[in-house]
């Protein structure tokens, strides 16, 4: 099956492709679908700013289409930056400048009460009618600073026991990862709705 991956964010369609196409899948980007697509992210979910997405580039492709909305849950920070991940801190601000804002607003705050998790809210757009959602969470803590070099985003702050997540080889951050977890669930039902249509 052809899914087209509705982000501009080549990290994202990096992870979808690693973890989807060893299951079938053929994963497309944007620019392989030959699509232009900025969707305004404007729901107060990371469910709704997923289906925004997927619905507008399924729109305009009419191909089965996945996006997601994940992001940073911060307890001590009341939730955030929560679906404002991306944009955490204004405009000016890059992935380090994000997160070094998260690790100056938990300066104060004590290892026990650092605790954070990674949502993912995938939309899956098979069709007018067949709209699907998929969330994955992943559990874990900021850590006191940056650690690895691997992953993107919020990965070199948020620890999942002794490691960060830039810590973690791709194999391990999908298969704990809330975009892994979703993307799970995903393929099992897809896997289960083709059964039923054999």
């Amino acid at each position: 099956m052809k899914l087209i991956v509705a982000t501009n964010n080549a990290h994202k369609v990096k992870e979808f492709t690693r973890i989807l196409e060893p299951h079938g899948y053929t994963v497309l980007s944007l620019r392989d679908a030959g699509i232009v697509c900025e969707a305004e992210e404007n729901a107060d979910t990371f469910g709704g700013n997923a289906y925004i997405k997927a619905k507008a580039v399924f729109d305009l492709s009419g191909l089965p289409t996945v996006a997601d909305d994940s992001g940073l849950s911060v307890d001590a920070l009341g939730g955030a930056p929560g679906v404002f991940s991306a944009r955490y801190g204004g405009p000016g601000l890059d992935d380090i400048g994000r997160y070094e804002k998260v690790l100056t607003e938990l300066k104060d705050v004590p290892d026990e009460q650092r605790t954070a998790r990674f949502e993912c809210a995938i939309s899956l757009v098979l069709s007018d009618d067949e709209v699907y959602s998929f969330h994955g969470t992943c559990e874990g803590k900021i850590g006191t600073g940056p650690r690895g070099e691997n992953g993107f985003g919020y990965d070199p702050i948020f620890m999942v026991g002794e490691k960060s997540m830039a810590e973690c080889t791709p194999e391990e951050k999908d298969a704990i990862s809330h975009r892994g977890m979703a993307l799970k669930k995903m393929d099992a039902f897809l896997k289960q709705r083709k059964g039923e249509t054999e």
